[in-house]
């Protein structure tokens, strides 16, 4: 009788804490996620788009505020005219304000540092020009969630790529743990 009183009430306490974990999912802790998109760039000698893909990490301290951390590919922009085709890729880090709209719906911004590495094929020239660099980055998206653990966001931001910007529209899933 007794251990049977004792399982249930460790029955109840891990049930209940497990409630109450997984109500404040979506309030704080870690998330990663992964999106795919367009890149675009219109600059120039450069007015394309290509396929983009992302993956991202952070942690959300309370409803309204979290940090993230990412990697995008932005695929290939070809040249308008002779110049050569460009391939970039970045990390970055972010600050994260989040605007709660209803229970399951939020807007967010984000602002912070990339650091970008662009790859390029020059002309008559064996093997790839290199160059990187540390620039802004800032967006804006919305996020509608599923479950506690699983949302899906829409997002729109832009790189800073020295005098140039690219500019990265996603569909991204974030799962929180």
């Amino acid at each position: 009788m007794r251990k049977t009183k004792l399982l249930s009430t460790l029955l109840l306490s891990a049930t209940l804490g497990a409630a109450a974990f997984g109500a404040n999912a979506q309030d704080k802790g870690f998330y990663a996620g992964a999106g795919v998109g367009q890149s675009f760039v219109d600059e120039g000698a450069y007015d394309d788009e290509d396929t983009a893909f992302s993956v991202f990490g952070g942690y959300q301290f309370n409803k309204y505020f979290g940090l993230e951390a990412g990697y995008v590919d932005f695929g290939k922009i070809e040249s308008d005219t002779v110049g050569p085709d460009l391939e970039g890729d970045s990390a970055y880090l972010t600050a994260v304000g989040t605007l709660p709209i209803t229970e399951k719906f939020s807007a967010y911004a984000k602002a912070g540092l990339h650091r970008w590495n662009i790859d390029s094929d020059l002309p008559g020239v064996i093997g790839n020009d290199d160059d990187s660099g540390s620039d802004p980055t800032y967006g804006i998206g919305a996020q509608y969630r599923f479950t506690d653990r699983v949302a899906l966001r829409g997002e729109y931001s832009r790189f800073e790529v020295e005098d140039v910007d690219a500019d990265l529209a996603q569909v991204q899933v974030r799962f929180d743990f």
